[in-house]
């Protein structure tokens, strides 16, 4: 049996300035991208957890509640919120600010999960999440019902 590990074992944030070869005609960011950068923000949280490599097995929905534009900072910020035996889901939180004015936007949130791998390429166990405080437990608990309706999804062929 693992040890458990707190989520703010797992907290990954990547802040990088957009430029306008991450841009479309608009000026604004492609979805694209910041999609990748929430893979990568999840995923390395995701890694941090397990201390193993992993893939990515589902993506829930993204809906983009702004645009991103051209000298926006972009933060993403990565956690685990739930663990299965190998599987982990990670919430992505992206915020674009406006460095001129200091206004920041809350842009999107993503929920991602992962499976651990072990060195044949095989699922591999994960430590459990230790739900340390109040927030911690809720999250647990809402995404437990998430991957609920996942595997529900998945076995009804939707």
């Amino acid at each position: 049996m693992m040890d458990p590990k707190p989520a703010s074992d797992s907290c990954v944030t990547l802040t990088q300035l957009m430029g306008p070869g991450s841009a479309n005609t608009m000026g604004n960011v492609h979805g694209g991208y910041i999609m990748r950068l929430c893979d990568e923000a999840g995923g390395m949280a995701a890694i941090k957890h397990a201390r193993r490599p992993v893939v990515t097995i589902v993506l829930d929905s993204m809906t983009f509640r702004s645009p991103v534009h051209i000298g926006n900072l972009l933060t993403v910020s990565a956690e685990i919120t739930w663990t299965g035996r190998t599987s982990m889901e990670t919430r992505v939180v992206v915020t674009a600010e406006d460095v001129l004015s200091g206004s920041t936007t809350h842009t999107n949130t993503a929920y991602i999960v992962y499976v651990a791998l072990d060195e044949a390429g095989r699922p591999a166990p994960v430590p459990p999440l230790l739900c340390d405080t109040a927030e911690a437990q809720s999250r647990f608990e809402r995404a437990a019902a998430r991957q609920a309706h996942r595997l529900k999804s998945r076995n009804l062929g939707d």
